[in-house]
């Protein structure tokens, strides 16, 4: 059976489960400028854009730039990182399969250059092979051109690449893009419908599995 040509990571909620540091830094930043903020508030950012979230945060009330709502937000959540960092389940065990396979990787994220690296330092060697950033697209995730850009890293086309996402932004973007995109729900239902390839988690799933999906659609 074909190996994908290589396999597009979202990072918050795929790979690493920095979600929760995200809702913190938000809830620490509102609750300095005396605003409420709320966990529930919080999961209607995930997979967004960051100015788009910044741009919520103003609508709520912080009198913040949106630029300096996005870098206070990536400071707290990079030095959160450097203390420990959340892998989510079968996350580094799928890293290693497809570097033991040769399958190369790139992350595909919303999220900064700064924090992206910071992630994928931690991640073990040569893990990924490039990174398309939140602050290097012109148009974020639900539109496609995040996950057209980490394909066209390694000049492949999207249809043979496996893209891993946890988010209904992200997971759009993928199916845009015109990859074979895997659903892996973590903090956020994502819906079921004809055609739409979920996972419950990454653990248990591999190489062989990648395999299948891309002899699904060959066939």
């Amino acid at each position: 059976m074909t190996n994908p040509a290589a396999v597009l990571w979202d990072m918050d909620g795929t790979l690493v489960d920095t979600e929760p540091y995200w809702i913190r830094a938000e809830t620490e930043l509102m609750h300095a400028h005396g605003l409420p903020w709320s966990e529930e508030q919080g999961l209607e950012f995930v997979g967004n854009e960051l100015l788009t979230s910044a741009t919520m945060m103003q609508e709520a009330g912080l009198s913040l730039p949106a630029p300096l709502i996005v870098e206070t937000l990536m400071d707290a959540v990079i030095a959160q990182i450097r203390t420990s960092v959340p892998f989510r389940p079968g996350a580094l065990e799928l890293l290693a399969e497809l570097n033991a396979e040769r399958i190369p990787c790139v992350m595909v994220t919303m999220s900064y250059r700064p924090l992206a690296e910071a992630v994928i330092a931690s991640c073990p060697p040569d893990s990924f092979v490039g990174l398309v950033a939140g602050d290097e697209v012109s148009a974020g995730k639900p539109d496609a051109e995040p996950y057209l850009r980490g394909a066209a890293l390694l000049d492949l086309d999207p249809a043979d690449c496996v893209a891993l996402e946890d988010s209904k932004p992200g997971l759009a973007s993928a199916e845009a893009a015109g990859t074979i995109a895997v659903g892996v729900p973590h903090l956020v239902d994502l819906e079921p419908r004809p055609g739409r390839i979920l996972w419950p988690s990454l653990v248990g799933h591999g190489v062989e599995d990648m395999r299948r999906l891309v002899g699904v659609r060959s066939a």
